[in-house]
Order: structure tokens, then C-alpha cells, then sequence
């Protein structure tokens, strides 16, 4: 990339990046790391992982929650899961912390698993199909009512 003099401040920049579409990023993502499905999810969250439910409020209110899912709206991700953050939630007790995003589909949360693996959590995933995919699959799924 080549610099170029910043007028407003006399600095030098370099030239942006070459633009993606959200497609070709979400692929280049996801060739970082490897995805799981609903019975892989569930397995490791039985093992120990924490599955993070990033769906914003109305989501959960309509199709119910995940028992045993932290919660955490996605503009709070990062300050809550980083180990070292002044905003952690109790359960980000490190790096090697096996996390498991969950969104309503599948798109949103491998974006928040690149955010949070630029971290240092190397191990943070996705669920395949999210949320939707979880209660397709059968698993269990209590209402947002009862779970308050």
C-alpha cells in the first residue's frame, strides 16, 4: 500500500483496503476456525463451554432462550468476554475458555467469534444456523418468561 499525506492533520495514511462484500468477509472469516452444529454445541456446552446467546432482546422474548446460555447483547461482547476487561462477565475466566456465539441464524455471531478471537480467545466458535438451528435440532429451549 502506498502513503499519501493527510491534509487535515499533515500525517501520513496509507491507502484504505480494498473493499468485500459481507459475503466474501463472512467467508474469509470463517476459514479461520472450524463452525459446530446444535448436537456439537450442546455436547461441548456439557463439557464445560460457555455458550453466549448474542440475540438482541425482542429475539429472545419471542423464541425463548437457551438454558445455561450467558446472555450478552452484542455490543457487549468484547468488554464482557475479554478475560482481562474491567467488564467481565464471571464466566470469561481466560483465554482457553471454549465459547460457543450464538445469533439467531448463523451470520452475526461468526463476525462477534472474529472480534473475540483477535482477543486471544483462540478457541471461540459458532453455532451453525443459530439459534433457529438449536430448536430445529430438538434441543431444549425454555421461554424468556420463565428464564427471568
Amino acid at each position: 500500500m502506498s502513503e499519501e499525506l493527510n491534509t487535515n492533520r499533515g500525517e501520513a495514511v496509507q491507502d484504505a483496503p480494498t473493499p468485500v462484500g459481507i459475503d466474501e468477509l463472512l467467508e474469509r472469516v470463517r476459514a479461520g476456525y472450524d463452525r459446530i452444529g446444535p448436537p456439537e454445541a450442546a455436547a461441548a456446552a456439557e463439557a464445560g463451554a460457555l455458550l453466549v446467546d448474542i440475540r438482541y432482546a425482542a429475539l429472545r422474548d419471542r423464541d425463548g432462550l437457551i438454558p445455561g446460555a450467558l446472555v450478552v447483547e452484542r455490543n457487549e461482547l468484547e468488554w464482557r468476554l475479554d478475560p482481562r476487561g474491567s467488564h467481565r462477565a464471571a464466566e470469561a475466566v481466560g483465554h482457553d475458555l471454549r465459547i460457543v456465539v450464538i445469533c439467531n441464524e448463523g451470520y452475526a455471531s461468526s463476525l462477534a467469534v472474529a472480534s473475540l478471537r483477535q482477543l486471544g480467545l483462540h478457541r471461540a466458535t459458532d453455532l451453525i444456523g443459530g439459534f433457529q438451528a438449536w430448536r430445529a435440532g430438538g434441543l431444549p429451549v425454555t421461554s424468556a418468561a420463565t428464564s427471568t
